[in-house]
């Protein structure tokens, strides 16, 4: 006979006992009797956890081993743990090649798979791990679908590696292909750059996109206090798993759920901090898309708006000179968040998980000052005014996305040279025929016309290591990898593939960029442009990719400019 123990949480109406309560139910519980678990845990919440663990990718690796934390956790503070997996796309080995199309396309496969399986068998809460760049955003999304009482904390970063006397990180790597190939290193160089790069379990070890999004899970208040900067083989890494596991608990206690945490206030809160890091331009794509999972009114209007007030203090790669691994030793985001909110830059009222506000989290812990190299006071900041800058004109007349920290120019001027194809660019990069004072256009690459705006990090590296970054510029409607740097241009909206400007542009067309202004401009007429769209024919898919998930995904995403979520309800 099947026993309810009566609890704490019996009065939260919990929504698992829709799947283990009443004599009609004796089946449900005998599979969960299969899995060895007793009448007494069958009668506590049950609360997911998803992580992204695989052999796909060093930053996944080890999250199926951290998913047993939280399982303790959760476990220790009296609920019952059911652990699942879901994917995840390695950005590293799927870069340079057509596998990138599957990287964004994986965020949506993510989030639709977490909100599957909570759905399926109703847990009561929720705990996501996760490492690679696209599991951060794409499990947040579904806890903002899922609207539970939700936790995210991440695997942790990568230590960087170490070759004659400095840090490497994969930036490295991928600039060294470029210098290789100009002939300023040997292959055995670039071969000992290769074999000390990575040295561990972890994400990519600068501020690339997973750091920068374990930084604004933070920044949201949908991840616990100082959980974003330890390594991913730290105890600490561990502990915080554990108290992750711990603290859903009290979320479901007290009933506060994803979307009292997901506020307009949260994601200023985000892109404030995403300007002070100088982080990754995905961000912006990622913090669109989760505000848009839960119904918050998100545009390029107000990244732009916190920008410009939010000065860039923490001096990190790519563009700068520290990892994430010395950032933590200098006290973490922590550290940031309250400098910015020393100087009335954050909404220190955000409800966060502790079920604490942003303010009083800050003031419950021990913070160090800035150091004043990793990150510095506001009074000294590296620049006065933020890092992701939005773009407009008659290329982008719906917004393109650059990274200032990433370059000193602020003005050029240059010739197109247009490829319909990220592989057509880097050939002509590799054999040299790339020259000062080009702007290298790549279309054909955004969320519908790759299918998947792939990034391009083996472009952009290659141009770095040939020591054209600040002499020739990029623009395309794809992305770039949080390791880039150099002027880069990505996320051109409308893209090529419904007819964007980008679509029209020609060889030797003058394109004028004025970051300071915000403009991304073709110097051609109003009326040759309209002439030119009159001539445009959309261009056929590969057959690859006119049926399965490539298919479904072009026909249901939406704009760069949006996000590019395919959820058709938001």
């Amino acid at each position: 006979m099947y026993i309810f123990i009566l609890n704490a949480y019996t009065a939260l109406m919990l929504r698992s006992r829709k799947t283990v309560e009443g004599p009609e139910r004796a089946p449900h519980r005998a599979m969960y009797k299969a899995m060895g678990l007793s009448d007494e845990e069958i009668a506590k919440p049950f609360v997911g956890i998803s992580h992204s663990g695989n052999e796909a990718t060093p930053c996944n690796i080890h999250l199926g081993r951290l998913a047993e934390y939280a399982k303790a956790g959760v476990r220790d503070a009296d609920g019952t743990a059911r652990i699942f997996a879901t994917i995840a796309v390695s950005d590293g080995i799927s870069m340079g090649h057509e596998g990138m199309k599957a990287s964004l396309i994986s965020r949506e496969v993510i989030a639709d798979s977490i909100e599957l399986m909570v759905h399926a068998h109703q847990y009561d809460a929720l705990v996501c791990i996760a490492g690679c760049d696209k599991s951060l955003p794409g499990s947040i999304m579904a806890m903002a679908r899922l609207n539970i009482p939700s936790i995210f904390v991440y695997g942790g970063t990568m230590v960087p590696g170490q070759y004659k006397g400095k840090y490497l990180t994969i930036q490295d790597v991928f600039e060294a292909v470029g210098s290789y190939a100009k002939g300023a290193i040997t292959l055995q160089e670039l071969i000992e750059i290769e074999n000390h790069a990575c040295p561990s379990a972890g994400s990519c070890a600068g501020m690339y996109t997973a750091n920068t999004m374990a930084s604004l899970s933070e920044a949201l208040g949908i991840a616990l206090p100082g959980s974003a900067s330890p390594s991913a083989e730290d105890q600490r890494r561990a502990d915080v798993v554990y108290n992750t596991g711990k603290a859903v608990m009290h979320l479901l206690e007290v009933g506060i759920k994803a979307r009292d945490i997901l506020t307009f206030e949260a994601f200023e809160n985000a892109i404030t901090v995403l300007n002070a890091i100088g982080g990754s331009t995905n961000a912006v794509l990622h913090l669109l898309a989760i505000a848009r999972e839960a119904g918050v009114r998100l545009t390029y209007d107000d990244f732009e708006r916190i920008r410009s007030r939010t000065p860039h203090i923490a001096d990190m790669r790519p563009g700068g000179s520290y990892v994430m691994y010395e950032l933590d030793k200098v006290g973490g985001i922590p550290v940031i968040m309250r400098e910015l909110l020393k100087h009335g830059m954050l909404n220190g009222d955000a409800l966060t998980v502790t079920g604490k506000s942003l303010k009083e989290n800050i003031d419950a812990i021990a913070i160090p000052d800035p150091d004043g190299r990793v990150v510095r006071r506001v009074e000294d900041a590296i620049h006065r005014e933020g890092s992701i800058k939005i773009l407009r004109g008659t290329l982008a007349p719906d917004g393109a996305v650059v990274k200032v920290s990433g370059t000193k120019v602020e003005r050029f001027r240059g010739r197109a040279r247009v490829f319909d194809s990220e592989e057509e660019a880097f050939e002509e990069i590799s054999k040299g025929k790339i020259v000062e004072g080009d702007a290298v256009v790549i279309r054909y690459e955004g969320p519908k016309g790759g299918p998947g705006m792939r990034e391009m990090l083996a472009v952009t590296a290659a141009i770095v290591g040939q020591g054209l970054g600040e002499h020739v510029a990029l623009i395309t409607d794809g992305r770039f990898s949080g390791a880039t740097r150099g002027l880069m241009i990505g996320h051109v909206a409308p893209e090529a593939a419904v007819g964007g400007p980008i679509a029209l542009i020609k060889d030797g067309d003058e394109i004028s960029i004025d970051v300071k202004q915000g403009r991304l401009d073709v110097e051609l007429s109003m009326e040759e442009l309209e002439a030119r769209r009159g001539r445009w024919k959309a261009r056929e898919p590969k057959q690859v990719y006119m049926h399965g998930v490539f298919a479904k995904y072009a026909m249901l995403v939406r704009s760069a400019a949006e996000g590019a979520v395919t959820n058709p309800s938001v």
